[in-house]
């Protein structure tokens, strides 16, 4: 008969009175599993942790229907093997599915090749339309995949949003340091989303518009002009609150890649007089930091 001990710290489940037997749980686990239950469920509902312990106590029971995700590999592969015993070759494949050819080459090899008919010039025109249309679903499911995650996310609360913008303002935001004192909240960011995620946070801080100043950091070659409405608007700030625009510098030996029309530059947001509040969010950041390094996190769900 084997016996789980349940030690404090040891990761093995939370067993909550001293010993069990590995069968006794094992026939608890089994039962769970029977009734359809996930094995987020079941660990949850018998405090097992450990992944090793939870894999053995279920070892030869099946996953309940609902689990398991529908794969659209499964239908594309059917799909790719069905066109391509109708004696497609993988470039017609390739547009009919909108999948890559290397993954038409992995689901049909085993299938006899058509015969050629076509010139080079065709099977070349062939694989630009087959390409195109591999973007087209990359995009689409790129699309989807966004959206549906957009959608987890559902309202944000206040804490939510406190502790979204701590973490925002340590990766954007300026620090001090012991050799070079810079207690002053400034951020810089060019993502407009970013920027109205910040200015949400600040305000939830209790930051009043009159203590904000905000300035341009754009390059020369771009629409200086342009970018400053651009950000004046997008703030809903005065123009007294907007500091001189920062230019810098063309070097001809770079190639600068955001030169688009929808390239406004950076927008830096000072807080003024601010060296309280920078050290409030340099503790809050070593709190988040101190509550992720507790040793009960791998029980967290």
């Amino acid at each position: 008969m084997t016996e789980i001990r349940r030690r404090p710290g040891d990761g093995t489940g939370g067993l909550r009175h001293g010993t069990t037997t590995f069968e006794s749980l094992r026939e608890q686990a089994v039962s769970l599993r029977r009734e359809g239950l996930s094995r987020r469920q079941i660990r949850d509902r018998l405090h097992v942790h450990n992944n090793d312990i939870l894999n053995r106590l279920l070892d030869g029971e099946p996953a309940p229907e609902w689990t398991e995700r529908p794969n659209a590999k499964n239908d594309l592969r059917a799909k790719a093997r069905d066109l391509r015993l109708q004696g497609l070759a993988y470039d017609q494949i390739q547009v009919e599915l909108g999948c890559s050819k290397s993954s038409i080459s992995l689901w049909v090899r085993d299938l006899p090749k058509p015969e050629r008919t076509r010139t080079a010039e065709e099977r070349s025109a062939m694989a630009k339309r087959g390409w195109e249309r591999t973007l087209e679903t990359r995009d689409e499911e790129r699309r989807r995949a966004k959206q549906e995650a957009a959608a987890e996310i559902e309202t944000l609360s206040d804490r939510e949003l406190f502790v979204l913008g701590v973490g925002l303002y340590w990766a954007e935001g300026t620090k001090d340091k012991a050799y070079d004192r810079r207690e002053r909240v400034i951020f810089v960011n060019s993502d407009p989303d970013m920027v109205r995620v910040y200015v949400a946070w600040l305000r939830l801080l209790g930051v009043e518009d009159e203590q904000v100043r905000y300035s341009v950091m754009i390059h020369e070659t771009a629409d200086i002009a342009g970018a400053e409405q651009f950000w004046m608007d997008f703030a809903g700030a005065d123009a007294s609150q907007f500091l001189k625009t920062a230019i810098k510098r063309h070097n001809p030996k770079t190639i600068r890649k955001n030169t688009g029309e929808d390239h406004y530059g950076c927008l830096a947001i000072r807080v003024l007089q601010s060296a309280g509040l920078y050290r409030r969010i340099e503790g809050w950041w070593c709190g988040i930091v101190g509550a992720t390094s507790e040793p009960d996190q791998r029980n967290r769900t």
